[in-house]
């Protein structure tokens, strides 16, 4: 039983090793709202709510999930009575439309605290609840395998260089940020630096469009790379669109920002606009909904991986915990703490090993790592409580 009785926001600000450019934004210091939900039994969770400053990737931004989240979800959430999280996932979205960040941050933090409750690490319990999983009799993996996203630098041979420490790191799998103007030197750059055994993706963020003749050219070109996959490239409300480009393309298509809902899959699914999936559980408002795409792509064939919006050690541990399910059969962008920051929230820091796997925290109930909680402090800027009574 879950019975939330407090919700504690905070938002920190955590400065980047180094900034991040994508094309829609460029990130020096990361705006960071967590919380930290207490049940009546004095069980606390933290969870991450993975939304950004601005509204570049999604409608949600860290302060419309701190006013959804404070007028009009906690008060649905808090000291009411839940027998699962799933139970708390009806509750979020019954008369809400869209807050997806702002419902996934409580959800997700509703299936901690159920696994912390029932003393299993957060991964066994979504196994648990994955039909897929328990059809083919999967537990959770020991260790799951990460690549690298790069963000856009000043010239190809900047990005070439860096691609190339990637490699000597041992990440197999590379993603890099593209954009109109900022695409084909570049990744022919790249290719050329790593070979053609590492994985190589063009990031778009819907960044094109086909009514631009040039924008159209860029992307027959990109064809000849002997990509991965082409993620996102066109507007996130376009799956027609999308459709059309995978006919003319050899390779795979990979959507994220269109992919909001099991609903969505399944349009992707009947219109052919993609081949393979970006799942990130904080864009489809938690866990309860990933779990329903992973379940769909797994039976339509479509592999799934696991994208990353910049997250603390906190947002990586539901992160990490998700990619655990069967079909997440291609590399994630879920690189260790260090790529992004000096010192993370967390103890342990999320570490990889000499091949990019992380391993997964299985011996322990809930999410795995502990939140320093006196660093956290240190980096809020503001704080609120919410309270069932």
């Amino acid at each position: 039983m879950i019975q939330l009785e407090r919700i504690t926001l905070r938002e920190i600000r955590l400065p980047l090793v180094e900034p991040f450019q994508s094309a829609g934004s460029i990130v020096a210091a990361r705006r960071i709202l967590l919380l930290e939900l207490t049940d009546r039994d004095g069980v606390s969770v933290w969870s991450e709510c993975v939304a950004e400053a601005t509204p570049s990737y999604s409608p949600d931004t860290v302060d419309t999930c701190w006013l959804a989240i404070s007028e009009w979800l906690a008060p649905r959430v808090l000291g009411v009575s839940f027998a699962t999280a799933r139970d708390v996932d009806v509750a979020l979205q019954r008369g809400i439309r869209g807050h997806r960040m702002a419902r996934a941050a409580i959800e997700m933090g509703c299936w901690a605290l159920e696994s912390m409750r029932e003393s299993v690490p957060l991964a066994v319990l979504l196994g648990r609840a994955s039909a897929v999983a328990r059809e083919q009799g999967a537990e959770p993996r020991a260790h799951v395998e990460t690549g690298i996203a790069l963000g856009m630098l000043d010239t190809p041979q900047d990005l070439a260089r860096r691609a190339k420490t990637a490699v000597a790191e041992g990440y197999r799998r590379i993603k890099v940020k593209v954009g109109p103007g900022r695409d084909v030197a570049f990744l022919h750059s790249v290719r050329s630096a790593v070979g053609d055994t590492v994985a190589l993706i063009a990031d778009a963020n819907s960044s094109y469009s086909l009514d631009d003749a040039e924008h159209v050219r860029a992307l027959e070109v990109m064809d000849v790379f002997e990509l991965a996959m082409i993620e996102q490239p066109l507007a996130s409300d376009d799956l027609v669109r999308h459709a059309a480009l995978q006919k003319k393309l050899r390779t795979p298509i990979c959507l994220d920002e269109s992919i909001v809902s099991a609903a969505s899959t399944e349009d992707m699914i009947a219109f052919g606009s993609g081949r393979i999936v970006n799942l990130k559980p904080g864009r489809v408002a938690g866990f309860s909904e990933a779990i329903a795409i992973h379940d769909l792509c797994a039976r339509a064939g479509i592999p799934v991986w696991c994208g990353g919006m910049l997250e603390s050690g906190i947002g990586r541990a539901y992160n990490v915990a998700l990619a655990t399910l069967p079909n997440f059969t291609l590399p994630g962008d879920l690189s260790p703490s260090a790529r992004y920051w000096e010192r993370d929230v967390v103890t342990p820091a999320w570490t990889m090993d000499s091949v990019a796997q992380i391993k997964i925290p299985l011996d322990r109930p809930g999410i795995g790592v502990d939140v320093d909680v006196d660093f956290v402090d240190k980096l809020t800027v503001r704080s609120t409580v919410l309270s069932s009574s």
